[in-house]
């Protein structure tokens, strides 16, 4: 099966492409501001370990309503980040975009290395740790 264009790995470093277009940093923008809540990266972190899940399973697995999972999933589905497909009376929705899971993985990996570069904030370190687990800020 052939990807979309819009679907397929950028086929250059991107050291080597063209600076972007004012444009294409807004498009850009657009795609952080959209991924950068905590909701929707759960959201999506769940979408990828299951690979599909409808609504009721989402809203359990990250402890929210049906109806606030829906919206969330809404904007994701407006990006082209996810796809859903009607499973009897379920929509089932799962990550289309194959260049999500590597940049959730990415900043994942920038948020746990921080700490070896510079000490954490109060607030990254309440976000980045487990309840019980103590963190040294250094």
């Amino acid at each position: 099966m052939t990807l979309p264009k819009s679907r397929r790995p950028p086929t250059s470093p991107l050291k080597g492409r063209k600076l972007m277009t004012p444009i294409q940093a807004g498009g850009l923008a657009a795609v952080f501001k959209v991924l950068a809540n905590d909701t929707r990266l759960r959201l999506l972190h769940a979408l990828i370990r299951a690979d599909e899940l409808c609504v009721t399973d989402l809203a359990s697995a990250v402890g929210m309503k049906p109806q606030a999972v829906s919206n969330q999933l809404q904007r994701l589905s407006d990006l082209g980040i996810l796809s859903s497909r009607r499973d009897g009376n379920n929509v089932l929705y799962r990550v289309v975009d194959i260049c999500v899971s590597g940049l959730i993985d990415q900043g994942w990996c920038l948020t746990e290395t921080a700490g070896d570069r510079s000490p954490l904030t109060d607030r990254a370190a309440k976000c980045c740790t487990t309840e019980g687990e103590d963190h040294d800020p250094r």
